[in-house]
């Protein structure tokens, strides 16, 4: 699909002109700061330098007080603990750093991750008549709860207190809950709103090791499953997160715990041998925990139960961790089995089918799909059509489904407008979750397709690149690129800088390599500089007007690449267009 390339705006020139004087640098990397909010010497320190101090007081969220009081009276009178939490990547590093924190102070705790196909996501019955006859009287739960409304007035009239650490958008009445944290209330006035569930977990230890005294340093080991959490759920790599991720990475890096160890090595990523400083053997980045251990986490509540993973997460012996990781890795194969097969047959359902192909949304169901790989086939499907998309299974009676959008469409608030319909549903503006009886289903993708029809009438949805400065490629040295790297860890709201160069040349060698995969050598026929190297995925069919000599326009990322200890930088090529 063509994609539409959008330049940034660039920022005031002045300011522009003076980052670049007061830190050094040249107008490109300034213009890359000033597009990210930063004005001065200070700000730009702050940015480069993250710090623990900039973290916000834990009290300034709302009900963090009630939250402390509750949790500081259950350990003092030994009342049994349960911490709860879904059983996603979000979920399961979130109940592993709340239970591992509040075991050093109680041995009366305990953790619960519901099953994805008999309860489903968020807080169930069944684990609220499990926490009654087991004598818990606090749960904590975290990654979910904050529609949960029936399920609290239930756990009420059972005797139990809830605590909930949600990150999501809650509904128009919130649960009677003993304290309900979730920076998205209304009526919550933390300033930084962009928090994980893991997030609002570590504020949660963070304001109880205010309130006791406890120094911070016992805190900071947790960060790793923060950074986890933050780069799994896709969440704003902005203020808290920025640091949070920051210092979680370093950890990871430098001291992994157990269970994340085993997953990096059946990642294929080993420890160092060397004493460098880092303990594997390349500096593992945001992308690799998105990539090599999300997935896995992922895998195990979705085929067979999140309990495994925060098993896996709190271990303290790594011979233990392998063995969990093990499985959580053969978990990892069976979920990209199914989802690739679903993949395939939802495309086919789509090409075979006039109605579904020409429509503004894209609604799919098929009742044998695995539940636990429908968002991961709804994101594929996102990428292919680029529209808004529900993909569909049937499980206990009900169709359920998760939804994936676009830039600038918000998919929670179409869902939310087709509520009347639905048993159940939550989520955000790009991605969210959805369940409603089968004879409501067709009810359901009419009403939705009107729905995004009418909300995007006139606006043609074509998938885009955000270019953030043209470069010329005679800018493109190691110290260009030891700057930029500062400018990680990256994400939404900072992702990594796309840059655009137009009119570069084959420099004699590009190539297809693998599966349609190029491999480039190009240079620009004017500017001095190069000859780079690059990569450009899937797009080998370029080859035949590159090897012509015929100049071409690029987007790409600039990074490092390692090959047989040698490193070298490389332009990621995102797309190719000829004028």
């Amino acid at each position: 699909m063509e994609k539409h390339w959008v330049l940034k705006p660039q920022g005031d020139p002045e300011t522009v002109k003076r980052i670049a004087g007061e830190l050094n640098i040249d107008r490109y990397l300034a213009t890359l700061l000033v597009q990210r909010g930063i004005r001065s010497y200070g700000e730009a320190k702050s940015f480069f330098r993250p710090k623990i101090d900039d973290l916000h007081d834990p009290f300034l969220m709302k009900d963090m007080d009630k939250a402390i009081e509750r949790i500081s009276r259950a350990l003092h009178n030994g009342e049994k603990i349960l911490v709860y939490g879904d059983y996603d990547v979000d979920g399961t590093t979130a109940v592993s750093l709340v239970y591992l924190f509040f075991r050093n102070y109680s041995g009366r705790i305990d953790y619960y991750i519901p099953d994805r196909y008999t309860e489903g996501y968020g807080i169930s019955i069944r684990s609220i008549d499990f926490a009654a006859e087991q004598g818990f009287s606090l749960v904590i739960a975290l990654d979910c709860g904050i529609k949960a409304v029936e399920k609290i007035q239930y756990a009420n009239s059972k005797g139990i207190d809830f605590i909930i650490c949600d990150h999501h958008r809650p509904g128009n009445e919130l649960p009677e809950a003993y304290a309900v944290l979730d920076p998205k209330r209304n009526d919550c006035t933390y300033p930084y709103k962009e928090l994980s569930g893991c997030g609002i977990g570590f504020k949660l230890i963070q304001a109880y090791g205010l309130k006791t005294g406890i120094p911070f340093d016992e805190l900071r080991i947790y960060l790793d499953l923060v950074a986890v959490s933050i780069a799994s759920d896709i969440v704003d790599m902005t203020g808290e997160n920025r640091i949070l991720a920051y210092f979680g990475l370093s950890l990871i890096n430098s001291n992994p715990r157990p269970g994340i160890e085993a997953i990096l090595q059946y990642g294929g990523i080993e420890r160092n041998s060397s004493k460098g400083g880092l303990f594997f053997n390349k500096e593992l980045t945001i992308t690799d925990l998105v990539f090599l251990i999300g997935p896995r986490i992922n895998a195990a509540g979705r085929i067979e139960n999140g309990r495994n993973s925060v098993r896996l997460l709190i271990s303290d012996n790594l011979e233990e961790a392998r063995t969990i990781g093990r499985q959580i890795d053969l978990y990892n194969t069976e979920r990209k089995n199914l989802d690739t097969l679903a993949t395939q047959q939802a495309l086919e359902m789509i090409n075979e089918d006039a109605s579904l192909r020409n429509a503004r949304s894209t609604v799919i169901f098929h009742p044998d799909w695995h539940k636990g790989v429908i968002g991961i086939v709804a994101s594929r499907l996102t990428e292919t059509y680029y529209r808004p998309t529900i993909v569909l299974t049937q499980a206990n009676g009900l169709i359920t489904g998760s939804a994936r959008s676009v830039k600038d469409f918000d998919v929670y608030d179409a869902i939310d407008s087709c509520s009347d319909l639905l048993e159940h549903f939550g989520g955000h503006k790009f991605a969210a979750g959805l369940s409603l009886k089968p004879e409501k289903l067709e009810l359901f993708r009419k009403r939705f397709e009107e729905t995004v029809a009418e909300r995007l009438k006139g606006i043609e949805l074509k998938p885009e690149i955000e270019v953030d400065v043209e470069l010329p490629l005679s800018v493109i040295n190691s110290k260009f690129y030891n700057i930029m790297k500062q400018f990680s860890p990256f994400g939404p709201g900072n992702m990594p800088p796309m840059f655009r160069t137009d009119g570069v040349i084959d420099a004699e060698g590009s190539r297809v390599v693998g599966k349609n995969h190029l491999k480039l050598n190009i240079a620009h026929p004017e500017i001095p500089g190069g000859p780079f190297a690059g990569i450009a995925f899937q797009q080998g069919e370029h080859i035949w007007k590159i090897e012509k000599k015929i100049p071409f326009n690029i987007c790409y990322h600039l990074e490092e690449n390692e090959w047989n200890g040698n490193k070298s930088l490389q332009l990621n090529v995102k797309d190719i267009r000829f004028d």
